[in-house]
């Protein structure tokens, strides 16, 4: 069994921004629902804001669960990230809490959005994480796998689309989770 330690300090905040993927794992507030698990990147899309508080770049893609899911529960969503290290030593973090949802016409989104360096085309949202528990496992089973660079097939994809473009593929793609329970933008 890992550790579990008291805050995000400065060891941990530094394994977890030179992470160049995370997961991000949601659950819907109805126990039927599905729970999601979804791979995330993109270099500066992942901030550390303190010691119990980070945030990440949501950017438009096929589906929307991490969404439906945090803004499902009215108490805020129940959200787990884990962090591994593919090169190193072996570790694994993960940080539980709560999430938000920040789009970019409500109120915060534009100081949130500061701690990021420029964000790539097809934002969508920052997910902010109050984070309750943060612990760590040896990751000894995680692979060994060498970083080649970030992809650049999503920013080139939403940088062809218009504003117009980009509200249609959310309408059309985004609107409800794969259990029916609407986004809510």
């Amino acid at each position: 069994m890992g550790q579990v330690y008291p805050h995000i300090d400065d060891r941990i905040r530094d394994f977890l921004l030179a992470q160049p993927v995370f997961f991000v794992a949601t659950a819907p507030a109805d126990p039927s629902g599905h729970v999601n698990l979804s791979p995330k990147g993109m270099s500066g899309s992942f901030a550390v804001l303190g010691p119990l508080r980070c945030a990440y770049l949501e950017y438009g893609g096929s589906g929307n669960e991490t969404v439906s899911h945090l803004r499902d529960d009215p108490a805020g969503g129940r959200i787990t990230l884990m962090f591994c290290a593919f090169s190193g030593p072996p570790k694994i973090y993960r940080l539980h809490g709560h999430g938000q949802v920040l789009l970019p016409q409500d109120p915060g989104f534009a100081e949130m959005l500061a701690n990021f360096p420029e964000p790539a085309p097809g934002l969508r949202n920052i997910n902010v994480v109050d984070v309750t528990r943060v612990s760590d496992s040896c990751g000894y089973a995680v692979p060994l796998m060498e970083y080649q660079g970030d992809r650049d097939l999503l920013s080139r994809y939403w940088d062809r689309r218009t504003p117009e473009e980009q509200a249609e593929y959310r309408a059309r793609k985004n609107a409800t989770s794969i259990d029916g329970v609407p986004v809510r933008w």
